[in-house]
């Protein structure tokens, strides 16, 4: 399996938990990792990092990539300064080029799947790149609608029905439509991308104690669920609106195999707490698979060798499973004998 790697910024800790995940020998048994940067860029991490033993290739295109092993495709050639834990515009340019180039390969069918390192918001942000994320570019080119932006771990998964906009404007971005919209992206990821043939899904209120009948608030009365029902009506089994405290004080996000979200921090707090060392972003509804790790760039501790790149590494299994769910799913919709096979299989029986 062919997965992608955008580098991420090269002053933050994208490269270190890059490199640190596929110096682990046991990786490369799994996947063929083809990271997109530059030789030199590359060469500066690992003395800085002190890798020694740290070998790659270095190749034109993902298409001249030897199976298992590290390969790096160049998309620069330049001299570029390592600065680690300098925010710096000039790494923002060299992030969004390393994401073009890995997206035109996922694009064009080269790689099987793609894994982001952390870039800087502030930093990718210009007029000839006018978005503030992965997400939305991503989007973009391989969305063709609406996607849902989800947070994977062994623990917990949990999608947001919006993401990076302010407080104050979150109940003007939701509509009864919108909601639905999400809980039906996330029922159809369940199934197609993490195999789960009946999923269960619980949807979180917007106001505390979700309005209390519409006493604090009327969002959960005229939007929420609207929503559920609707959904409900389509024969997905969700359930809510839940009060988030309570749901996640009392570990009821146990009993469902995904939980909805309505802003970031509602749904980033609980999950970060359960799962910060291998939590997992992933871009739900798209064409193409992407993941990445949870967390950011964490430019004050770059350079220092001190990044646990764990997250990262669920990040590329994650990406890796989702390869072979999709496969999976497309033959079973295509075959529906091979469908109860498998059930029968996973149930421990014989056929």
């Amino acid at each position: 399996m062919r997965i992608a790697i955008s580098i991420g910024d090269l002053n933050g800790i994208g490269p270190e938990i890059v490199l640190k995940t596929f110096a682990e020998p046991a990786m490369l048994n799994l996947c063929t990792p083809i990271i997109y940067a530059s030789q030199k860029s590359i060469a500066a991490w690992r003395k800085i990092l002190k890798l020694d033993h740290f070998n790659f290739n270095t190749i034109a295109s993902a298409d001249k990539a030897i199976a298992k092993q590290i390969n790096v495709v160049e998309v620069w050639n330049e001299e570029l300064e390592i600065h680690p834990g300098k925010e710096l515009p000039v790494t923002g340019k060299y992030a969004v080029r390393s994401l073009e180039a890995a997206c035109k390969a996922l694009g064009e069918g080269k790689v099987d799947g793609l894994v982001t390192a952390p870039i800087s918001k502030k930093n990718v942000h210009s007029n000839e790149f006018p978005y503030y994320g992965h997400t939305d570019y991503l989007a973009k080119l391989f969305g063709g609608g609406e996607s849902l932006m989800m947070m994977v771990s062994d623990k917990i998964r949990v999608g947001l029905a919006t993401v990076h906009i302010p407080v104050q404007d979150i109940s003007k971005n939701l509509s009864t439509e919108k909601v639905f919209r999400k809980i039906e992206l996330l029922q159809q990821s369940l199934k197609k991308d993490f195999a789960i043939d009946s999923p269960k899904i619980a949807v979180l209120g917007l106001n505390p104690h979700a309005g209390e009948g519409g006493t604090i608030g009327s969002e959960e009365k005229t939007i929420v669920i609207p929503a559920i029902q609707k959904a409900k009506d389509k024969k997905i089994m969700v359930f809510g609106p839940y009060s988030s405290d309570g749901f996640f004080g009392n570990a009821q996000y146990k009993h469902f195999d995904a939980v909805l979200a309505l802003y970031h921090d509602q749904g980033l707090i609980p999950f970060k707490t359960l799962a910060f060392d291998s939590g997992v972003n992933y871009s739900a509804g798209l064409n193409a698979i992407r993941t990445s790790p949870d967390h950011g760039t964490a430019f004050d501790i770059a350079g220092k060798n001190e990044a646990d790149e764990s997250s990262f590494r669920s990040a590329v299994f994650t990406v890796m499973d989702i390869v072979r769910n999709r496969k999976n799913f497309a033959e079973m919709t295509a075959n529906p004998l091979k469908r109860g096979q498998m059930n029968i299989e996973r149930a421990g029986g014989v056929a």
